[in-house]
């Protein structure tokens, strides 16, 4: 581990890198790809219930006072991402194929992270509670709007039609255990205070939706089309985009008059989109569809923002403190 944190390599993405190979050597098929459905949907329960066990209730009620923060933050997530989502369907097909385009304007839809925005919101010196309650509520939203603006948005621009039943299996799915978690938050104390357990599930979930996504991909014989061009592309169009909404949301945060502090918020919870909710989310939605490729976008995104939002959070730092801040690996956090 120290190897790689010395050379920068994300062990993170490594470990997706090799759970891609895996399922192209060998992919779950049959009763062990019915196994691995379960497997899945369990340890994303998990997930969301530990989500709910780690937000403070009162923390986030007292956060919610600072409302113009908070709307700027989801209208980051869910307005401005979606209308330049909208506008890159003029890349097709001449930069991306539509599968691509799909997931690109998926990874448009999907709430901001939550973990990793509070990182850099705290490397960088901003407002931490704030950061807290945006992220938070964000995937909170999320929940509902993520499946609503894909019916919106999708079935005209991507050709792709999702059932209202899709909303309920997401409802179940991911906020129901986090409502839990709330719940049962009290007894969930000595879980909490074990970093590496809860890392273990964050990570391990996300793996398992990728493994799944990408076996389906292999038995379903959807990569034999994807170049070197094509992948390279895709990388570009999302840097690209995400250098865009960091633009965007640190000026509008000055025209908006905020704090130095808040316009940190803005910039790292609004820029960033949710792997390891937006896996999830896709394993249901896009149900029948290529969902390897679907859902490859928001992974390049994933990777690009942290790498990116690690180096701009040291930069803030540097700028407030003289003093040197410690800085988190890229894939430190999650989601």
């Amino acid at each position: 581990m120290q190897l790689l944190a010395k050379f920068r390599i994300d062990s993170f993405m490594l470990g997706i890198l090799a759970t891609v190979a895996l399922a192209a050597l060998l992919p779950a098929r049959g009763t062990a790809a019915d196994i691995l459905e379960w497997a899945t949907k369990i340890a994303i329960g998990v997930l969301f219930l530990l989500y709910g066990a780690r937000l403070e209730p009162r923390e986030a009620l007292a956060g919610l006072k600072h409302w113009r923060l908070h709307a700027s933050v989801l209208a980051a997530t869910f307005v401005l991402f979606p209308l330049l989502g909208l506008a890159l369907r003029l890349l097709v097909p001449s930069v991306l194929t539509p599968d691509l385009y799909t997931g690109v304007l998926f990874l448009c839809l999907v709430p901001s992270t939550v973990q990793s925005s509070i990182a850099f919101t705290a490397l960088a010196r901003g407002n931490v509670a704030g950061a807290v309650v945006s992220a938070s509520l964000s995937n909170l939203i999320g929940v509902f709007a993520t499946p609503l603006l894909v019916m919106a948005c999708m079935s005209t621009t991507a050709g792709v039609h999702i059932s209202p039943s899709a909303i309920l299996s997401i409802v179940i799915q991911l906020l129901l255990p986090f409502l839990a978690g709330q719940l049962l938050r009290p007894h969930l104390g000595w879980i909490l205070s074990h970093p590496a357990a809860t890392k273990t599930v964050d990570r391990g979930s996300v793996y398992l939706v990728v493994y799944s996504a990408f076996s389906a991909g292999v038995t379903e014989g959807i990569w034999h089309g994807l170049s070197a061009r094509t992948l390279i592309s895709t990388t570009l169009v999302c840097a690209a985009l995400l250098a865009l909404v960091l633009t965007l949301t640190s000026l509008g945060s000055r025209l908006l008059g905020f704090s130095r502090a808040d316009r940190i918020v803005l910039t790292f919870c609004g820029s960033k989109k949710s792997l390891a909710t937006g896996l999830p989310m896709a394993s249901v939605l896009f149900v029948g569809h290529p969902i390897g490729l679907i859902v490859l976008p928001l992974m390049l995104f994933h990777q690009i923002q942290l790498f990116t939002c690690a180096a701009l959070a040291q930069r803030y730092a540097r700028r407030s403190d003289p003093a040197p801040a410690e800085s988190p690996s890229p894939a430190a956090e999650l989601v």
